[in-house]
């Protein structure tokens, strides 16, 4: 063969060769997604094998990092899918994400309603109580009630938890960490209806350091409307949440230990006696959001942050209160803070790039209208994925198939429209997506944060979503691997990359 006739030959199969191979190195204006890396990540997460987080935390010894440990409180953060509740649970990794997307639907949903809400002046005392005869029956079952019922922040149970110490001598429970909610509560005997959790149910008389709240406490008023238990003057709460789910009970005093730190005392929680809802197995729930009564608020915490770990890790990553922020590597964005609620963590944004490009978003589509609060892009830990005015999803979404033209394309997979084939790739190069934040501010994400797998076959979805609601929310599959800091006494919020 003449050297010529080979050299064409070599060129006319090397682009078909080559889509069986690693991606050449990424550009600035694109991210390489390992492929083998998170499609075997995937599947053995359903596997038989796989590990539970008993086994990750005993593994781990549930050692906090030295760094972490010195700046203040930390302790361990683990995927709602590795509970023990949670395992063998789905036969297929297809199975446990179209599950992970109905429960984020919900939650999603009742974000955004509630933000309208707010912002269209509807307080929580003008809200009418999921289960009022529930709440009726069993926190006051020989007692009556007076003066309306506390509804809270409808959120949706969760998907990060960890061990936190309930009591004296203190109890470890499983508890969801949410910054979206404001009120910490646990199941507690006796229980007039409580779902099924990991450890047992939480015996406040077992407790030397419980004690009720009563009506008259400020800690009481702090719920917006107070219900009272006539007899004894003891505040009554209900926390109700968007997907069906409530807790109902005493509102009272407790110690609480995270990790190695020392016990804090006198915080504020619900004792629910009346418990139902999807919550998988926790016993409670340790509310990180922005009104007086969340955990930060209550220890005076400045600042707090965490790191999520990968969904389908059964590793941990961890939740710090106070200490520093990310370092010089921390990406800041002014913390905007709604006119009509304190509980939610809003971000000053100003757009999206894709592939280098800033697209062509007005910026009025992340803003917050500054008298009624609607609007505006909020930092959740409960949500998964990243939701978008349509308008603004559309060109993140079109930005994004002109620089993928080369991958094949498959059919839309639940609230995702845009997937592709990605069996037959070991890595792939794809366009890189940037948030950019007041003050110049940019976030560059790693392409395991945007295009994500959704099923142990190779099919792979864009992770961001539209929605038709004043507000935006940036969720958890956006914020994996990323240290989020919240710094309430700068009004900032930090990002950093590699610093779990």
């Amino acid at each position: 063969m003449q050297p010529l006739t080979f050299l064409l030959l070599l060129l006319a199969v090397s682009p078909a060769l080559s889509r069986h191979h690693a991606a050449s190195p990424a550009r600035s204006d694109t991210e390489t997604l390992d492929v083998a890396a998170s499609l075997s990540r995937a599947r053995a997460a359903v596997s038989t094998d796989a590990v539970s987080l008993h086994q990750s935390a005993a593994a781990a010894g549930e050692k906090h990092d030295a760094a972490a440990a010195a700046g203040g409180m930390s302790l361990h953060l683990h995927s709602r899918d590795f509970l023990p509740e949670e395992q063998g649970r789905h036969e297929s990794y297809r199975s446990l994400v179209l599950a992970r997307l109905r429960r984020d639907t919900a939650r999603a949903a009742a974000v955004t309603s509630r933000a309208a809400m707010l912002a269209d002046g509807v307080t929580r005392s003008d809200l009418t109580p999921a289960n009022t005869t529930s709440f009726e029956a069993s926190a006051a079952a020989a007692q009556s009630i007076q003066g309306p019922i506390v509804s809270g922040v409808g959120l949706g149970s969760g998907e990060y938890f960890s061990r936190v110490g309930v009591g004296s001598p203190s109890r470890q429970l499983y508890m969801v960490l949410d910054t979206g909610s404001d009120v910490t509560w646990v199941q507690c005997q006796p229980c007039a209806d409580c779902y099924q959790q990991s450890d047992p149910v939480f015996d406040p008389s077992l407790s030397t350091s419980y004690a009720s709240v009563s009506c008259d406490n400020p800690r009481c008023h702090d719920l917006d409307a107070a219900a009272c238990r006539n007899s004894t003057g003891a505040c009554l709460y209900e926390v109700a949440y968007g997907d069906g789910s409530y807790t109902v009970g005493d509102f009272a005093t407790e110690t609480l230990t995270l990790g190695d730190s020392s016990p804090v005392s006198n915080v504020a929680i619900g004792c629910g006696h009346d418990n139902e809802g999807l919550f998988v197995g926790a016993a409670g729930l340790l509310a990180l959001g922005g009104g007086p009564l969340s955990f930060p608020s209550q220890i005076s915490a400045n600042s707090f942050s965490y790191c999520l770990v990968d969904r389908d890790s059964p590793s941990a990553s961890t939740l710090q209160f106070g200490g520093g922020g990310g370092g010089g590597d921390e990406v800041t964005a002014p913390m905007i803070r709604s006119p009509r609620t304190s509980t939610f963590y809003y971000v000053g944004m100003t757009g999206i790039a894709v592939g280098g490009q800033i697209l062509s978003i007005p910026s009025s589509a992340f803003a917050m209208d500054a008298t009624t609060g609607s609007g505006g892009v909020i930092i959740d830990s409960g949500t998964a994925v990243t939701r978008l005015q349509s308008a603004a999803y559309a060109a993140l979404r079109d930005a994004f198939v002109r620089g993928t033209q080369s991958l094949p394309r498959v059919a839309g997979v639940s609230l995702f429209d845009t997937c592709y084939d990605l069996s037959d790739r070991t890595s792939v190069e794809v366009p890189a997506v940037a948030m950019r934040f007041d003050g110049g501010g940019e976030l560059r994400l790693p392409a395991k944060n945007y295009l994500i797998p959704v099923d142990g076959a190779g099919t792979y979805c864009l992770a961001f979503a539209p929605t038709n609601a004043a507000v935006s929310i940036v969720g958890n599959v956006q914020q994996q691997g990323i240290r989020v800091t919240f710094d309430t006494a700068k009004s900032t919020v930090g990002f950093t990359t590699n610093k779990c």
